[in-house]
């Protein structure tokens, strides 16, 4: 199995609620929920049970109903049914792809208080959230989302741990790698932006290093997120396909602003509003919202009608971005890994920060002016995260991101921010191609630092 950060997480749970909580761990599909869930019942348990309500019988699931009352019989049949012996207090029931049982997930208050054994639920977002209508959400559900990986997670499935615990020495100490390992680094995370964090794409990439087969798994999962949309987005399928099919001509502009005028003149905020929720609620999409009025608290000033809309994997991205890449997909990855091809890398370098700032926990914001009238007040910041900031005793300020693909580039929108909000903003940041280096309260990071933010 891939190296998963958030397997930390069902350690701490397992060692800290000791039965107190059930978990649920949400995502977009194809993330790797139902794989890591299972290794770690494998791992960290005397026995673990994998019941998964995709593919359960109706019998499994009548006994649910019918021995909701009676615990004692509904384990006995349940460890017959999987030929497994359960432990109390040592063994680990898994509710796999939960959503497609909502009523198994309604017991979770009633086996929790039970005591016995521990439970983890897995379930895609965008079915997990229709799927409730009958059901009382269990308080005793503690719930964490898995992203697609980050580049750390990708590099130690490349091997490459050892260069992963550099990169952090030198991001806390603000000091750049030497020029070897940052085009090392560099190079890898170029791979990453191509292949991107499925994990079902990078396992493939990591035991062939063939991009074609990589784009191949990758087109299977937009097929199957496209038939997703066809199957629970009801009303809204058509603007959700319409979103969906515009992200990487939005992207790809110098203004990435999403403009529904690119799908109709008379499209409007109002009736897309459904769709990009959807996306965005499903995993499949992050949205970024306008701050017009950045601080500490930056939802707080958040205009929903003002936005960008990213993949939330960069590879899936490169992927719907050349739908006619044709027979030869290998050279034409190749070209893009060396610079060689006619495509604007601005926009994959954009979205995969938003990636690694979402892995991050972060939610995404950017600050957008624009007046006719005076020129110094028009700007455009990429994204703003709350971090701790030096020069203020490490209270929270307002950190503005720019991220920079090409060799040359000005710096005048965070310029411009710096002036506008003075106090509110901390450390300023460029993340770019480039080696890390410090001015001031601005520090310019190399791409593969991003994660670190």
């Amino acid at each position: 199995m891939l190296r998963r950060k958030l397997y930390d997480n069902l350690l701490e749970w397992k060692h800290t609620d000791a039965g107190k909580t059930a978990l649920l761990v949400k995502g977009a599909r194809r993330v790797g929920k139902s794989t890591m869930v299972s290794e770690f019942g494998r791992r960290e348990y005397r026995s673990c049970i994998v019941i998964d309500f995709f593919e359960a019988t109706e019998e499994l699931k009548q006994d649910f109903r019918d021995l909701a009352n009676d615990l004692d019989t509904l384990f006995l049949q349940i460890m017959a049914r999987y030929g497994t012996t359960l432990y109390e207090r040592e063994s680990l029931i898994v509710f796999d792809e939960v959503q497609c049982f909502p009523f198994a997930r309604g017991m979770i208050k009633y086996l929790v208080a039970d005591g016995r054994y521990d439970y983890v639920e897995t379930g895609s977002l965008l079915s997990i959230r229709q799927n409730v209508a009958d059901i009382v959400i269990p308080s005793e559900e503690h719930s964490v989302a898995l992203e697609p990986m980050d580049f750390e997670e990708f590099c130690w499935a490349m091997g490459e741990e050892p260069l992963t615990r550099l990169i952090a020495s030198s991001f806390g100490r603000l000091r750049p790698l030497p020029d070897d390992l940052h085009r090392k680094a560099m190079r890898l995370f170029r791979e990453y932006m191509l292949v991107g964090g499925m994990p079902e794409v990078v396992d493939g990439y990591v035991r062939t290093r063939d991009f074609a087969r990589a784009d191949a798994t990758k087109r299977q999962i937009l097929e199957l997120y496209r038939n997703d949309v066809g199957k629970f987005a009801g009303a809204s399928q058509y603007r959700v396909t319409n979103v969906f099919d515009a992200i990487p001509g939005q992207l790809s502009k110098h203004e990435k602003r999403f403009k529904l005028s690119s799908i109709s003149k008379d499209a409007r905020m109002r009736t897309y509003e459904e769709a990009f929720f959807w996306l965005g609620d499903a995993r499949i999409a992050n949205i970024a919202y306008a701050s017009t009025d950045p601080s500490v608290g930056l939802g707080l000033s958040s205009e929903h009608a003002t936005l960008k809309c990213y993949l939330a994997d960069t590879g899936l991205l490169v992927s719907l971005s050349f739908p006619d890449m044709g027979l030869e997909p290998e050279s034409v990855y190749q070209q893009v890994l060396l610079g060689g091809l006619g495509v604007n890398e601005g926009m994959l370098v954009e979205n995969i920060v938003a990636q690694q700032l979402v892995a991050a926990g972060h939610s995404l914001f950017f600050y957008s002016s624009y007046d006719r009238e005076d020129s110094s007040n028009r700007m455009e910041v990429d994204f703003l995260v709350v971090r701790p900031y030096p020069n203020a005793a490490m209270k929270p300020r307002v950190s503005p991101i720019e991220v920079k693909s090409p060799r040359q580039y000005s710096t005048v929108s965070l310029d411009k921010f710096k002036a506008k909000f003075g106090s509110r903003v901390g450390v300023q940041y460029v993340v770019h191609p480039k080696q890390l280096r410090l001015e001031g309260d601005r520090i310019y990071l190399p791409l593969y630092m991003a994660y670190l933010l």
